[in-house]
């Protein structure tokens, strides 16, 4: 039907929309399907009318059916009839109804089955006529098959499946559906999306329905969620929406399944949950420990976990555990102080840092005013009866009473069966509490940061007490010598840095000689210190023997190379260079040295070096210079053999010892570092604290790669009028001869109350020259912070000290000098050797020894 009659609306009842019986249609609808086509009788039996449907139905055209009886139509040469009863009516119209199967063959390749339903009717001069209708059985039989697979799908899947006509109601849903939104089937006939979805969902679901029903385009996997009448929880479905389509083609609505995916999402959600946290500590294993320092790796911590885990997080670490103690008291039971190290917010208008656990006087102590919160580097405890003293006394995590909304874990960093601390993870009003999964990675961020900040802890302890010995091994800051003015620094790396094997030491030697020397053991750590220290104390054992510099390296060399071997043993065949094996090399102690004797009276420097740096000279007028002098090997080599290099140093020099970290960098090469060296050391008249300071500011010294030692000493020699030199006849009235200028020259120096004890060791030094020594005799006075008596002879024989019996005559007179003097000794020299004394010089205070007092004694 195409058009309403003009007069439909007219005639219909007040009210009522004729619309919906009269209306433009386009074609398709269930007669598409079934194939009906039509033909009429006439008052003859002939065929009257012939339709468009019947010729395509049957392949007869109009002009070989009009006017013929149907039975000859339906008998030709190509077709055949099967009655259901009587024959195909014909010329009797009798009236009745008839019903048969009419077989079809419109070609060779194409048969069908028709029934034919012939209807009695009268045409408008009251004849009998009939109206005949005809249906492709086989269409009907195909079309109870569909809908028979249909129904069963339709009506047993567990899927649910629902359709929408195009004014996007509801037509029809499955038992499936209606079970998940908890409403009979009939219920939803006719409903729209927003009588079962909340708003949103419902507009969301409309909009793809319309989309879909103009579009022609499939919605897949569009996700809906809504309460179910009956139960709390709310379910979430997956909905894939595609059009519809009539036999014409025309659309005729929307069908959709849904399928409830809540267990799924809920799944899927949980594994997205364990990969995130897996991705978590797989990020805190990476982030967590990258340095030694307590508080960065506190930081780290807090950096992994705010705000992927979650929202706020604190850090406290027991205070005693940070100044070095193993157990310091309240460890046990939780109330030890705290000190919080680290604090991290992602929430805009956080406190500080704070304290959800009662820490008296915080805002969360139960019964306290809220004062401040704990801030970052405050000392603090928490309440006995709190959440955190609990999770402290009991290694275990606990959850903290929080405002409404806000969710707390207090979780003890445990490493090596150790509390070490606190950290607290707090979520904020919005956040998803935290749950058994969150408290397991909780649990598992706060171990690994533990055992970082317990090895940095145990690191910052060894390092500290490496320091401790390698600061112990140093001199003090400011040395003292004769005829020098000394100044020195030393410069640790950094603290992340392990300790070093630079030193430097000033030895006083006798006849106010001094002894400079700055080393560097190669390599780092505290075995390095170690080797240092050896080193150091070797140094200077041998230089109280009053050994030449390179008798000094050359001895200290063997020292070096066997301090790698079991039992520090030399090699048996040291020095040949291939005595150490390869696998012995990691063993090997290698170390850098130089060494100089500065003699104040000569002013004269004897330099030997072991493959150090040369030392640097700055004298009035010039600029600064590397000195010449020979490089050698560097210690633990072994077998090598030194050289000296003996210099005139004017008074008023400088010269400056330092190790490689002065001036060797990553930043610069060796020349360039040496040469800045050498331009800081423009004005040597200035103060020599200031020449240091200057010189270190001007260079690269915090680069922190290695440690820094610098010696600097200013020449000034002993002035001739304090230093008194004769040269006596090996003759007996050459010991009066001494005791006389000795007691001639004390007094010019103001030291009267010196002369008589003077004059009596003289006596017995140049007895001893005449009696044991050869050659001539030679006595030398030197005057500095001490008196120094020195008598030289051509003898090789070094005196030693012996006990005197009872009856003995002689033999008390190095006693007689060990009682009355501050020091004595002797050593060699080119032609001969030396034995000296030294006094104290008088304070004010305490006098001289008594000479008859130590005389008595020894007897």
């Amino acid at each position: 039907m195409s058009e309403k009659p003009a007069g439909a609306a007219a005639g219909s009842p007040e009210g009522t929309d004729t619309t919906s019986m009269w209306q433009n249609s386009p074609p398709g609808s269930l007669y598409d399907y079934i194939r009906v086509a039509s033909f009429s009788l006439g008052p003859d039996g002939r065929i009257e009318q012939w339709s468009e449907r019947a010729a395509e139905l049957f392949g007869i055209t109009p002009a070989q059916a009009l006017g013929r009886d149907p039975q000859d139509v339906f008998t030709g040469p190509r077709q055949g009839v099967l009655f259901s009863g009587d024959a195909l009516p014909g010329h009797d119209l009798d009236g009745r109804a008839w019903t048969g199967l009419v077989p079809y063959q419109r070609d060779e390749r194409q048969q069908g089955l028709a029934e034919i339903y012939v209807m009695p009717s009268r045409n408008e001069r009251g004849e009998r006529a009939a109206l005949c209708v005809a249906v492709d059985v086989r269409a009907l039989q195909g079309i109870e098959t569909d809908i028979a697979a249909s129904e069963a799908v339709f009506g047993q899947s567990p899927l649910g499946f629902f359709f929408f006509g195009t004014d996007l109601r509801l037509l029809r849903v499955n038992e499936s559906f209606a079970q998940a939104l908890g409403r009979p089937v009939a219920w939803h006939r006719g409903r729209t999306p927003h009588d079962f979805l909340p708003r949103s969902e419902a507009d969301r679901l409309t909009v793809a329905l319309r989309q879909v029903l103009d579009s022609g385009q499939p919605v897949a996997d569009l996700q809906l969620v809504g309460p179910v009448p009956g139960r709390t929880e709310r379910r979430r479905w997956s909905v894939s929406l595609y059009r519809l389509h009539g036999g014409s083609g025309r659309p005729i609505g929307v069908a959709a399944i849904a399928t409830d995916v809540t267990g799924r999402r809920r799944a899927e959600r949980e594994a997205a949950g364990v990969r995130r946290n897996l991705a978590l500590l797989n990020e805190a294993s990476a982030r967590i420990g990258t340095s030694l320092d307590l508080e960065t790796t506190a930081r780290e911590l807090l950096d992994v976990a705010v705000p992927r885990f979650c929202d706020l997080a604190s850090v406290d670490l027991y205070q005693g555990l940070l100044a070095g103690d193993e157990a310091p008291p309240g460890l046990a039971d939780g109330s030890a102080e705290l000190r919080r190290v680290a604090f991290a917010s992602a929430v805009s208008g956080a406190p500080v840092a704070p304290d959800t656990c009662g820490a008296p006087g915080s805002p969360g102590a139960p019964g306290a005013a809220a004062e401040k919160a704990v801030q970052v580097g405050e000392v603090h405890r928490y309440a006995f009866h709190s959440p955190c003293a609990g999770a402290l006394r009991t290694a275990q995590p606990q959850a903290v009473p929080g405002v409404s909304g806000q969710s707390t874990l207090a979780v003890p960093m445990v490493a090596r069966d150790t509390v070490v601390g606190l950290v607290q993870f707090t979520r904020t009003r919005g956040s998803e509490p935290f749950g058994e999964r969150d408290r397991a990675v909780a649990v598992e961020l706060a171990s690994r940061a533990a055992v970082c900040i317990d090895n940095a802890r145990l690191y910052r302890r060894e390092h500290e007490r490496a320091l401790i010995l390698q600061r112990s091994l140093l001199p003090p800051v400011d040395p003292e010598a004769a005829g020098l003015e000394i100044a020195c620094r030393y410069l640790p790396g950094n603290a992340a840095t392990e300790v070093g094997g630079d030193w430097f030491d000033v030895i006083e030697l006798p006849g106010h000689r001094t002894a400079l020397v700055v080393g560097d053991v190669m390599g780092r750590g505290l075995r390095a210190a170690v080797a240092m220290g050896e080193l150091r104390t070797a140094v200077r054992t041998l230089a109280m023997l009053d050994m030449e510099p390179a008798e000094v390296l050359s001895a200290l060399d063997e020292i070096a190379h066997g301090l790698g071997r079991p039992g520090g043993k030399q090699s048996a065949s040291r020095g040949v260079r291939g005595s150490v094996r390869p696998a012995d090399l990691s063993e090997v102690y290698l170390a850098t040295c130089v060494y100089a004797v500065y003699d104040p009276v000569t002013r004269r420097c004897t330099v030997a070096n072991a493959g150090h740096l040369p030392p640097v000279l700055v004298e009035e007028g010039r600029p600064a210079r590397l000195l010449e002098v020979q490089p050698g090997m560097p210690l633990g080599v072994g077998g090598e053999l030194f050289e000296e290099t003996v210099l005139e140093l004017p008074d008023g020099a400088l010269l400056a010892l330092y190790t490689d970290g002065l001036v060797e960098s990553r930043d610069h090469p060796l020349d360039e570092g040496l040469q800045a060296f050498q331009d800081a050391l423009t004005d040597p008249a200035r103060p020599l604290e200031d020449v240091c300071d200057h010189v270190l500011s001007a260079l690269d010294t915090h680069h922190g790669e290695d440690d820094i030692a610098l010696l600097m000493a200013r020449l000034r020699g002993l002035p001739a009028g304090h230093v008194g030199d004769w040269t006596l006849a090996a003759e007996p009235r050459s010991v009066a001869r001494a005791r006389e200028l000795a007691r001639e020259q004390l007094p010019r120096w103001g030291l009267d109350a010196l002369v008589d004890t003077t004059e009596l060791l003289v006596s017995e030094l140049v007895t001893n020259a005449l009696r044991y020594g050869e050659g001539d005799i030679r006595l030398r006075l030197l005057l500095d912070r001490t008196l120094v008596c020195e008598v030289w002879d051509g003898g090789s024989v070094q005196p030693r000290r012996r006990r005197a019996r009872d009856t003995d005559e002689g033999g008390r007179g190095l006693q007689l000098v060990g009682l009355l003097s501050a020091a004595w000794g002797s050593r060699r020299i080119p032609d001969g050797k030396t034995v000296w004394f030294e006094l104290a010089l008088p304070d004010g205070e305490s006098g001289a020894p008594d000479a008859v007092e130590a005389l008595m004694s020894l007897y």
